[in-house]
């Protein structure tokens, strides 16, 4: 049994070491988040990738499922306001864009990772015969439903889901907005190949930080607590996995305190 998490001393902490990061107190910001893990390790505040973000610990190989759920689950009635009005979020229209430049489609079946309210569903749900989608976070989920896109929705961890699932294969799965909580990529991009019919596409963005600041390092976490991916391990990764690179185009996946933020749109074809 999972033992009860003392609410007001994991908030005290969490709040002093919030307090302390802001005031540039790496080291006792640190110390607090590593007295919030202890409280929670679980991690339902992304502690470790705070640490991680501040250039400390080692980097964890994706944000902890306990976070990305609380996070979207928190954020999901005002999700689509904050993302697409405020952070200029276009990413799902960029992809279909891309898809019908390069005359793919219309497909089958498509698997929606991380799916959120349904962005990336409503802008390709034209394409699709048959959509699934997956949220970790079951408030996401629901208001997907609301908006009957999706023939099947699912409330699981991505990484899981690709394992467990046994269902039909699938001819398109978009995961947008997904790598940024998520570390090392052979999980993912495994589950993608295991999961789609030969030739099937993989389209996905990640972020990415400039060459001096990863300075050789795969991936790591960046000043917003989210994942950030150099261009060559991402390519490494998707031929290690059976796939073949269709496209990697340079795009701004959102602003940030008024800044772009550079990322990749990248589409792959599976060749197993």
């Amino acid at each position: 049994m999972a033992k009860k998490i003392d609410e007001e001393a994991l908030g005290e902490a969490y709040n002093r070491a919030l307090a302390l990061e802001k005031a540039g107190d790496v080291d006792a910001a640190v110390a607090a988040y590593q007295e919030v893990l202890a409280i929670d390790p679980d991690d339902h505040g992304g502690a470790a990738v705070r640490i991680a973000a501040m250039g400390r610990g080692e980097t964890p190989v994706k944000a902890p499922d306990a976070y990305v759920e609380t996070l979207f689950d928190q954020h999901a009635e005002v999700f689509e306001d904050v993302l697409v009005e405020q952070l200029g979020y276009h990413v799902p229209m960029l992809v279909r864009q891309r898809l019908q430049e390069l005359k793919l489609g219309p497909f089958k079946r498509l698997l929606d990772l991380g799916c959120g309210t349904g962005l990336t569903g409503g802008a390709l749900r034209d394409l699709c015969a048959d959509m699934t989608g997956i949220d970790i976070s079951e408030k996401m989920v629901e208001i997907a439903h609301e908006k009957d896109l999706y023939e099947t929705l699912f409330v699981a961890e991505v990484e899981d889901f690709l394992d467990d699932n046994d269902e039909e294969a699938f001819d398109i799965i978009a995961a947008t907005d997904v790598l940024p909580y998520l570390g090392a990529l052979e999980p993912l991009f495994f589950g993608a190949a295991e999961n789609l019919t030969p030739g099937g596409l993989f389209i996905f963005t990640s972020e990415t930080l400039p060459e001096e600041i990863l300075a050789g390092r795969a991936y790591m976490v960046g000043p917003h607590q989210r994942f950030a991916h150099a261009d060559a391990y991402v390519r490494e990764r998707l031929t290690a996995t059976g796939f073949e690179l269709v496209e990697i185009s340079d795009i701004n996946v959102r602003m940030e305190d008024g800044e772009p933020t550079p990322g990749h749109l990248v589409i792959a074809r599976h060749i197993g």
